[in-house]
């Protein structure tokens, strides 16, 4: 999808196509641009979502949205009751229970905070031709040449306002002639703010502060340390000396001089539209409600005729279907279905969709049935004799893995690939069955490797063995061996731009006990290596 550029200084060129060029210069009318900022827009979409299902959907009681880190669970948004109670993102979670025991909880969804903005962002398309969103929590709308539809820029941000809130949305609104001033007004300016576009930017906005700017937080740091916290102190300092203190700094977000350009409006900023997609759909709002499953399975298969049909006008195939079914009662159930390759064969659809339909309550009846591709693929029309020698030698390898799928889950069916990683326990990736591999991953040759790898090496005792020599017997589960045999060491060294400082070198020897049995085992380490204490043993696999 092509970005739209924001031309520079926020004007672009229009020209009045009733008469000649020549009778009348191009009129030159200034970009208008509203920034949206959903200031609670984790705790907004789970309550509209999650917290009306389970009747929470109120801010009386403190909540508090949660998210695993490595250094343990961290609050990551609360709602209003919650704040004042305590609790602020990125706060330990044992920390916000000691302000407020009586803090609930739930898992916060990153995934589904950004699925909500992007329809956020169609649905504000009703201000301007195009949005754009502003990650994680903002949206930018060109409302250049709507205001008058409104009644006025003022009547436009009323509108937009009134509209967030019968929504049940907190949000900040501003206009200005960039994207960069639209979002310093909306997140650092008073709500509601409007820059006309005869107005300098840089003395309206001057007070604000540098983190208007969209700035990381490490330049942030460093512009305080250098007593800039204003946009006036910033716009101040000669150009020369910040463009030496940033020269390496390529990312707008790590280099002020970019950001405050993009704000004035020297420099254009690329954006990046939503466009709407057209989703495959087809439905059955059916005449009497429908109670028994063979009813059911009537519709189903109608409504598969219907999308064969649709897909294959489209010369597409559907990877991803989704089944809604609408009760009378109100509820509704949602049984979805991902093809390992694109497909419009209605049986197959059929016969993987009436796996999930064991478990469907229809309660007093259903009333609408719909099913939709979200996820479509080119698929050209297959030929006759293929297709019926396929049914003749039996089932294809992707109806087979749709199957399995079906029965033992998503994650359950998987094929593993060579990865270019020479430590043997990073040395293979898993991926969907059909996936093509990516050939990069066959670029590292190896010596022999082991039928079968353990899940994890187990630690071995090696009774004796000379200091940097071969192994001679070994325990293992309970059992000594003795070595007859033993190759190696083949040296592997651990991969240093990922791993620490203090990780230890290994030395593989493929050996053989007396009976026949043949072990894969390392040495991790050496001694006087400074990396720890003595060497360990471990076996790692089963040779054949």
């Amino acid at each position: 999808m092509p970005a739209i550029t924001l031309p520079e200084n926020g004007y672009c060129a229009m020209t009045d196509t009733s008469s000649p060029p020549s009778d009348r210069p191009p009129r030159r009318i200034s970009r208008r641009i509203l920034a949206i900022w959903c200031r609670q827009l984790a705790i907004d979409r789970w309550r509209l979502t999650e917290g009306l299902k389970k009747g929470e959907g109120a801010d009386a009681t403190p909540l508090a949205l949660i998210s695993e880190t490595a250094r343990g669970v961290r609050i990551a948004a609360a709602n209003k009751a919650g704040l004042e109670a305590g609790a602020r993102p990125g706060m330990m979670l044992t920390d916000a229970r000691t302000l407020c025991p009586g803090l609930a909880i739930a898992a916060a969804d990153p995934a589904a905070d950004i699925a909500f903005l992007e329809q956020l962002a169609l649905w504000v398309q009703r201000w301007g031709p195009w949005s754009a969103l502003d990650p994680p929590d903002g949206l930018i709308v060109d409302i250049t040449g709507t205001a008058h539809l409104f009644g006025g820029e003022a009547a436009l941000i009323a509108d937009a306002r009134e509209m967030f809130r019968c929504r049940r949305l907190t949000v900040r609104l501003a206009i200005a002639p960039t994207a960069g001033a639209a979002w310093a007004l909306a997140h650092h300016g008073p709500g509601g703010a409007i820059l006309e576009a005869q107005c300098n930017i840089i003395d309206y906005l001057a007070d604000l502060p540098v983190a208007a700017l969209r700035l990381d937080d490490d330049t942030l740091l460093v512009l305080r340390r250098l007593g800039l916290k204003r946009l006036a102190d910033l716009h101040g300092v000669q150009r020369e000396a910040l463009a030496r203190r940033f020269r390496d700094h390529r990312a707008p977000a790590a280099n002020p001089l970019v950001r405050m350009d993009q704000l004035l409006g020297r420099v254009p900023e690329p954006l990046l539209p939503v466009l709407s997609v057209d989703v495959p759909l087809v439905q059955r709002r059916l005449a009497e409600p429908i109670r028994h499953r063979d009813l059911l399975d009537r519709v189903v298969a109608d409504l598969t005729e219907d999308m064969a049909r649709l897909l294959e006008g489209r010369g597409e195939g559907a990877r991803r279907l989704e089944l809604g079914m609408w009760k009378v009662d109100g509820d509704v159930v949602i049984r979805r279905l991902e093809l390992a390759t694109p497909s419009r064969d209605p049986a197959h659809i059929v016969r993987l969709f009436a796996g999930k339909l064991d478990d469907v309550d229809a309660g007093f009846g259903i009333e609408l049935v719909r099913l939709r591709s979200p996820w479509t693929e080119p698929l050209a029309i297959p030929q006759s004799d293929l297709e019926a020698a396929r049914e003749v030698h039996g089932t294809s390898l992707a109806a087979c893995i749709d199957r399995l799928v079906v029965r033992l889950g998503v994650d359950a069916v998987r094929r593993p690939v060579p990865y270019a990683s020479h430590i043997p326990e990073r040395a293979q990736r898993w991926q969907e069955p059909l996936a093509p591999e990516k050939a990069s991953q066959q670029e590292l040759e190896f010596r022999a490797r082991p039928l079968k790898l353990l899940d994890r090496p187990e630690p071995i005792a090696v009774l004796y063995a000379t200091p940097d020599g071969l192994p001679r017997r070994f325990r293992w589960r309970g059992q000594v061996h003795e070595i007859e045999r033993a190759e190696g060491p083949e040296r592997i060294a651990p991969e240093w731009w990922r791993e620490r400082s203090t990780s230890r070198l290994r030395d593989y020897y493929r050996i053989e006990d007396g009976q026949g049995r043949r072990y894969w085992i390392y040495r991790n380490g050496i001694a006087g290596d400074g990396r720890g204490g003595a060497p360990e043993w471990f076996l790692q696999g089963l040779c054949g």
